[in-house]
Protein backbone atom coordinates (compact mmCIF):
# COMPACT_ATOMS: atom_id res chain seq x y z
CA UNK A 1 0.00 0.00 0.00
CA UNK A 2 0.77 3.68 -0.59
CA UNK A 3 2.09 6.02 1.51
CA UNK A 4 -0.43 8.67 -0.09
CA UNK A 5 -3.07 5.84 0.01
CA UNK A 6 -2.53 5.49 3.62
CA UNK A 7 -2.20 8.82 4.11
CA UNK A 8 -6.25 9.26 2.75
CA UNK A 9 -7.16 5.83 4.82
CA UNK A 10 -6.02 7.91 7.89
CA UNK A 11 -7.46 11.52 6.97
CA UNK A 12 -10.80 9.49 6.50
CA UNK A 13 -10.89 7.89 10.04
CA UNK A 14 -9.74 11.17 11.67
CA UNK A 15 -12.86 13.23 9.63
CA UNK A 16 -14.51 10.63 10.87
CA UNK A 17 -13.57 10.50 14.64
CA UNK A 18 -13.58 14.35 15.04
CA UNK A 19 -17.10 14.65 13.53
CA UNK A 20 -18.56 11.69 15.61
CA UNK A 21 -16.95 12.83 18.67
CA UNK A 22 -15.37 16.07 18.86
CA UNK A 23 -11.75 16.90 19.31
CA UNK A 24 -10.68 15.88 22.69
CA UNK A 25 -9.89 18.66 24.85
CA UNK A 26 -6.71 18.41 27.07
CA UNK A 27 -7.16 17.48 30.38
CA UNK A 28 -6.90 20.64 32.94
CA UNK A 29 -7.99 23.17 29.95
CA UNK A 30 -8.75 26.48 31.73
CA UNK A 31 -12.42 27.19 31.87
CA UNK A 32 -11.72 31.03 31.54
CA UNK A 33 -8.78 32.39 29.54
CA UNK A 34 -7.72 36.37 29.05
CA UNK A 35 -6.60 36.99 25.87
CA UNK A 36 -2.94 38.95 26.33
CA UNK A 37 -1.40 41.29 23.87
CA UNK A 38 1.44 38.33 22.25
CA UNK A 39 -0.76 36.08 22.23
CA UNK A 40 -1.23 34.12 19.19
CA UNK A 41 -4.06 31.54 18.06
CA UNK A 42 -1.43 28.53 17.82
CA UNK A 43 -1.08 29.41 21.82
CA UNK A 44 -4.14 29.60 23.05
CA UNK A 45 -5.15 26.80 21.22
CA UNK A 46 -2.27 24.63 23.01
CA UNK A 47 -4.56 25.11 26.03
CA UNK A 48 -7.05 23.42 25.16
CA UNK A 49 -5.83 20.51 23.10
CA UNK A 50 -2.92 18.37 21.85
CA UNK A 51 -3.79 19.09 18.25
CA UNK A 52 -3.62 22.77 18.30
CA UNK A 53 -3.55 22.99 14.51
CA UNK A 54 -7.45 21.48 14.47
CA UNK A 55 -8.21 24.06 17.11
CA UNK A 56 -11.49 25.19 14.47
CA UNK A 57 -12.95 21.73 15.60
CA UNK A 58 -13.40 22.67 19.28
CA UNK A 59 -13.69 26.00 18.58
CA UNK A 60 -17.18 27.56 18.35
CA UNK A 61 -18.00 30.93 16.58
CA UNK A 62 -20.95 32.96 18.39
CA UNK A 63 -23.11 34.47 15.59
CA UNK A 64 -24.22 36.84 18.87
CA UNK A 65 -21.11 38.03 18.87
CA UNK A 66 -19.53 40.89 16.31
CA UNK A 67 -16.92 39.22 14.47
CA UNK A 68 -16.54 35.97 16.07
CA UNK A 69 -13.59 34.82 14.52
CA UNK A 70 -12.00 37.91 15.19
CA UNK A 71 -9.62 37.58 19.05
CA UNK A 72 -8.22 40.35 20.46
CA UNK A 73 -6.29 40.98 23.77
CA UNK A 74 -8.92 41.21 26.81
CA UNK A 75 -11.15 38.94 25.34
CA UNK A 76 -12.76 36.29 27.90
CA UNK A 77 -12.22 32.75 26.01
CA UNK A 78 -14.18 29.66 28.01
CA UNK A 79 -15.67 26.77 27.67
CA UNK A 80 -19.08 25.91 26.55
CA UNK A 81 -21.18 23.20 25.95
CA UNK A 82 -23.03 23.46 22.73
CA UNK A 83 -25.02 20.46 21.61
CA UNK A 84 -23.59 18.30 24.48
CA UNK A 85 -20.12 18.49 23.73
CA UNK A 86 -17.40 21.34 24.67
CA UNK A 87 -16.99 23.71 22.58
CA UNK A 88 -14.13 26.88 23.20
CA UNK A 89 -15.80 30.41 22.92
CA UNK A 90 -15.76 33.92 23.24
CA UNK A 91 -18.14 34.65 26.50
CA UNK A 92 -17.15 38.08 26.67
CA UNK A 93 -15.50 40.99 24.74
CA UNK A 94 -12.63 43.08 26.02
CA UNK A 95 -12.51 47.06 25.53
CA UNK A 96 -9.98 46.88 22.78
CA UNK A 97 -12.60 44.67 20.38
CA UNK A 98 -15.08 47.52 20.86
CA UNK A 99 -12.97 50.08 19.41
CA UNK A 100 -12.16 50.60 16.06
CA UNK A 101 -9.19 51.82 14.64
CA UNK A 102 -8.40 53.39 11.34
CA UNK A 103 -5.25 53.26 9.35
CA UNK A 104 -4.01 55.02 6.09
CA UNK A 105 -3.67 51.72 4.49
CA UNK A 106 -5.86 48.63 4.14
CA UNK A 107 -3.29 45.75 2.86
CA UNK A 108 -3.08 43.91 5.96
CA UNK A 109 -5.91 41.81 6.76
CA UNK A 110 -7.92 41.25 8.67
CA UNK A 111 -7.73 44.10 11.65
CA UNK A 112 -4.40 44.74 12.84
CA UNK A 113 -5.13 44.40 16.76
CA UNK A 114 -6.82 40.94 16.20
CA UNK A 115 -4.12 37.96 17.57
CA UNK A 116 -2.70 36.42 14.72
CA UNK A 117 -2.49 32.73 14.34
CA UNK A 118 1.20 32.87 14.84
CA UNK A 119 3.70 35.91 15.53
CA UNK A 120 3.59 37.45 12.42
CA UNK A 121 7.01 39.41 13.96
CA UNK A 122 8.75 36.66 13.18
CA UNK A 123 7.64 35.94 9.60
CA UNK A 124 6.75 39.67 8.55
CA UNK A 125 10.35 39.97 7.05
CA UNK A 126 10.08 37.09 4.97
CA UNK A 127 6.70 38.23 3.65
CA UNK A 128 7.62 41.43 2.85
CA UNK A 129 10.99 41.54 1.68
CA UNK A 130 12.19 37.98 0.09
CA UNK A 131 10.46 36.49 -3.26
CA UNK A 132 11.49 33.44 -4.95
CA UNK A 133 12.24 34.26 -8.51
CA UNK A 134 12.47 31.71 -11.67
CA UNK A 135 15.77 31.01 -13.16
CA UNK A 136 16.68 33.84 -15.05
CA UNK A 137 14.02 35.83 -14.15
CA UNK A 138 16.56 38.03 -11.92
CA UNK A 139 19.19 37.98 -14.67
CA UNK A 140 16.69 38.96 -17.08
CA UNK A 141 15.69 42.33 -15.18
CA UNK A 142 16.37 45.94 -15.82
CA UNK A 143 19.66 46.84 -13.32
CA UNK A 144 20.99 49.35 -11.29
CA UNK A 145 23.42 51.68 -13.71
CA UNK A 146 24.55 53.33 -11.19
CA UNK A 147 23.84 55.18 -7.97
CA UNK A 148 24.01 58.06 -8.73
CA UNK A 149 26.77 61.24 -8.52
CA UNK A 150 29.63 58.95 -9.64
CA UNK A 151 29.20 56.51 -6.97
CA UNK A 152 28.97 52.92 -7.06
CA UNK A 153 26.89 52.47 -3.97
CA UNK A 154 23.96 55.22 -2.57
CA UNK A 155 21.11 54.70 0.18
CA UNK A 156 18.08 56.13 1.31
CA UNK A 157 17.40 59.57 -0.26
CA UNK A 158 19.88 59.09 -3.03
CA UNK A 159 19.06 59.31 -6.42
CA UNK A 160 20.41 55.90 -8.56
CA UNK A 161 19.92 55.26 -12.47
CA UNK A 162 18.73 51.95 -13.46
CA UNK A 163 19.02 50.58 -16.88
CA UNK A 164 17.22 47.47 -18.94
CA UNK A 165 14.13 47.15 -21.07
CA UNK A 166 10.84 48.64 -20.11
CA UNK A 167 8.66 47.35 -23.44
CA UNK A 168 6.45 46.19 -21.26
CA UNK A 169 5.56 49.05 -19.25
CA UNK A 170 7.24 51.40 -16.88
CA UNK A 171 5.72 51.61 -13.25
CA UNK A 172 5.94 53.94 -10.75
CA UNK A 173 8.01 52.01 -8.41
CA UNK A 174 10.45 49.63 -8.14
CA UNK A 175 11.44 47.20 -5.55
CA UNK A 176 15.64 46.82 -5.92
CA UNK A 177 16.55 43.02 -5.23
CA UNK A 178 19.81 40.80 -4.90
CA UNK A 179 20.33 37.48 -5.61
CA UNK A 180 20.44 35.33 -2.65
CA UNK A 181 20.16 31.38 -1.53
CA UNK A 182 19.76 29.35 -5.27
CA UNK A 183 17.55 26.68 -3.25
CA UNK A 184 17.74 23.03 -4.57
CA UNK A 185 15.86 19.85 -4.05
CA UNK A 186 18.28 17.48 -1.79
CA UNK A 187 17.32 14.15 -3.32
CA UNK A 188 16.72 15.07 -7.51
CA UNK A 189 19.58 18.32 -7.26
CA UNK A 190 16.31 19.87 -9.12
CA UNK A 191 16.49 23.82 -8.64
CA UNK A 192 13.38 24.95 -6.70
CA UNK A 193 14.00 28.73 -7.06
CA UNK A 194 16.65 31.62 -6.24
CA UNK A 195 15.68 33.88 -3.31
CA UNK A 196 15.65 37.41 -3.93
CA UNK A 197 16.59 39.86 -1.09
CA UNK A 198 14.72 42.89 -1.29
CA UNK A 199 17.21 45.62 -0.06
CA UNK A 200 15.26 48.72 -0.85
CA UNK A 201 12.45 50.67 -3.03
CA UNK A 202 12.47 53.29 -5.42
CA UNK A 203 10.21 55.49 -7.07
CA UNK A 204 10.58 56.25 -10.73
CA UNK A 205 11.42 60.06 -11.41
CA UNK A 206 11.75 60.15 -15.20
CA UNK A 207 13.11 57.92 -17.82
CA UNK A 208 14.43 58.82 -21.36
CA UNK A 209 14.83 55.16 -23.84
CA UNK A 210 16.00 52.34 -21.42
CA UNK A 211 17.36 54.46 -18.45
CA UNK A 212 15.30 55.54 -15.59
CA UNK A 213 15.82 58.03 -13.23
CA UNK A 214 15.16 56.75 -9.64
CA UNK A 215 14.71 58.00 -6.06
CA UNK A 216 15.93 55.73 -3.70
CA UNK A 217 12.65 56.31 -0.84
CA UNK A 218 13.88 53.18 1.82
CA UNK A 219 17.00 50.77 1.33
CA UNK A 220 17.83 48.18 4.32
CA UNK A 221 21.08 48.23 2.94
CA UNK A 222 23.14 50.24 0.52
CA UNK A 223 22.51 49.99 -4.02
CA UNK A 224 25.00 48.94 -5.56
CA UNK A 225 26.23 48.52 -9.30
CA UNK A 226 24.35 45.39 -10.84
CA UNK A 227 21.71 45.47 -8.27
CA UNK A 228 18.41 44.21 -10.00
CA UNK A 229 14.71 46.08 -10.18
CA UNK A 230 11.07 44.40 -9.95
CA UNK A 231 8.04 45.43 -9.68
CA UNK A 232 6.57 45.71 -6.31
CA UNK A 233 3.47 43.33 -5.68
CA UNK A 234 0.34 44.73 -4.32
CA UNK A 235 -0.42 41.74 -2.41
CA UNK A 236 -2.18 41.68 0.93
CA UNK A 237 -0.70 40.09 4.17
CA UNK A 238 -2.54 37.53 5.46
CA UNK A 239 -2.79 38.15 9.21
CA UNK A 240 -4.51 34.86 10.24
CA UNK A 241 -3.94 31.73 8.53
CA UNK A 242 -6.71 28.66 8.54
CA UNK A 243 -4.16 25.65 10.01
CA UNK A 244 -5.12 22.57 7.68
CA UNK A 245 -3.56 19.44 6.60
CA UNK A 246 -1.92 19.73 2.93
CA UNK A 247 -4.28 18.69 -0.04
CA UNK A 248 -2.09 16.10 -0.64
CA UNK A 249 0.09 13.33 0.95
CA UNK A 250 3.62 15.57 1.80
CA UNK A 251 6.91 13.87 2.34
CA UNK A 252 9.49 16.28 2.09
CA UNK A 253 12.40 18.35 3.90
CA UNK A 254 14.23 20.87 5.56
CA UNK A 255 16.21 22.77 3.02
CA UNK A 256 17.42 25.51 4.77
CA UNK A 257 17.59 28.18 7.74
CA UNK A 258 17.54 31.84 6.53
CA UNK A 259 20.11 33.64 8.15
CA UNK A 260 22.64 30.83 8.42
CA UNK A 261 21.49 29.41 11.82
CA UNK A 262 22.00 25.78 12.25
CA UNK A 263 20.08 24.64 15.14
CA UNK A 264 16.11 24.91 14.76
CA UNK A 265 13.58 25.65 17.51
CA UNK A 266 10.31 27.06 17.89
CA UNK A 267 9.36 30.16 15.92
CA UNK A 268 12.48 29.60 13.73
CA UNK A 269 12.02 29.94 10.46
CA UNK A 270 12.61 27.39 7.60
CA UNK A 271 12.60 26.24 4.04
CA UNK A 272 11.06 23.20 2.56
CA UNK A 273 11.29 21.35 -0.74
CA UNK A 274 7.53 21.21 -1.42
CA UNK A 275 5.43 23.85 -2.47
CA UNK A 276 1.99 24.26 -4.63
CA UNK A 277 2.67 21.88 -7.13
CA UNK A 278 2.75 19.17 -4.28
CA UNK A 279 -0.52 20.64 -2.66
CA UNK A 280 0.70 22.63 -0.14
CA UNK A 281 -0.31 25.97 0.29
CA UNK A 282 -0.63 28.66 3.08
CA UNK A 283 -1.94 27.47 6.60
CA UNK A 284 -1.04 23.93 5.59
CA UNK A 285 0.99 22.13 9.02
CA UNK A 286 3.40 19.29 8.36
CA UNK A 287 4.83 17.07 11.58
CA UNK A 288 8.83 17.46 11.78
CA UNK A 289 10.17 14.16 12.01
CA UNK A 290 13.99 13.77 12.99
CA UNK A 291 15.99 11.44 11.44
CA UNK A 292 16.51 7.88 13.73
CA UNK A 293 20.22 7.27 15.08
CA UNK A 294 22.21 4.12 12.80
CA UNK A 295 23.04 1.67 15.23
CA UNK A 296 24.48 -1.63 14.49
CA UNK A 297 22.92 -4.76 14.40
CA UNK A 298 25.02 -7.17 16.09
CA UNK A 299 22.69 -10.14 15.37
CA UNK A 300 22.88 -9.53 12.13
CA UNK A 301 26.28 -7.38 11.57
CA UNK A 302 25.13 -4.92 9.62
CA UNK A 303 24.17 -0.83 10.37
CA UNK A 304 20.95 0.01 10.14
CA UNK A 305 18.87 3.33 10.91
CA UNK A 306 15.73 3.62 13.56
CA UNK A 307 12.82 5.29 12.36
CA UNK A 308 12.35 8.66 12.36
CA UNK A 309 10.71 9.93 15.34
CA UNK A 310 8.04 13.48 15.73
CA UNK A 311 9.87 15.69 16.55
CA UNK A 312 8.25 18.95 15.86
CA UNK A 313 5.57 20.69 13.67
CA UNK A 314 5.40 23.71 11.74
CA UNK A 315 2.86 25.67 9.50
CA UNK A 316 3.48 27.29 5.48
CA UNK A 317 3.16 30.69 5.83
CA UNK A 318 4.42 31.39 1.77
CA UNK A 319 4.27 28.81 -0.50
CA UNK A 320 5.88 28.92 -3.59
CA UNK A 321 5.20 26.34 -6.80
CA UNK A 322 8.52 24.49 -6.00
CA UNK A 323 9.30 25.53 -2.19
CA UNK A 324 7.58 26.91 0.65
CA UNK A 325 8.55 29.19 3.68
CA UNK A 326 7.45 27.81 7.23
CA UNK A 327 7.19 28.48 10.41
CA UNK A 328 8.36 26.06 13.65
CA UNK A 329 5.29 26.25 15.80
CA UNK A 330 6.47 23.32 18.26
CA UNK A 331 9.46 21.91 18.69
CA UNK A 332 10.41 19.20 21.41
CA UNK A 333 13.66 18.31 20.37
CA UNK A 334 16.96 20.74 18.63
CA UNK A 335 15.94 20.31 15.09
CA UNK A 336 18.54 20.28 11.96
CA UNK A 337 18.31 20.89 8.00
CA UNK A 338 17.76 17.75 6.63
CA UNK A 339 15.14 16.59 9.21
CA UNK A 340 12.34 15.13 7.48
CA UNK A 341 8.19 16.96 7.01
CA UNK A 342 5.67 15.34 5.93
CA UNK A 343 1.79 15.20 6.71
CA UNK A 344 0.14 15.26 10.08
CA UNK A 345 -1.49 11.73 11.27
Amino acid sequence: MSKTVRYLITAFFLVLSTISHGLALKEGAPERYTVKKGDTLWDISERYTDDAWQWPNIWYQNPQIKDPHLIFPGDIIGLMSIGGEMKVAVVERGMESRTVKMTPTARIEPIESAIPTIPMDAIMPFITRNRIVKRGELEGAPYILSAGGGRIMNGAGGVAYGRGDFSSGLANAYGIFRASTVYRDPITEEVLGLEAKEIGLANVISNEKDIVKLDLVKTSQQVTEGDRLLTTENRQLVTRFQPKAPDEYVDGFIISVPGGVTQIGQYSMIVINKGKRDGVSEGAVLDIMKRGEIVRDRTKEEKVRLPAEKAGQMMVFRAYEKLSYALVVKATRALNVGDQVRSPF
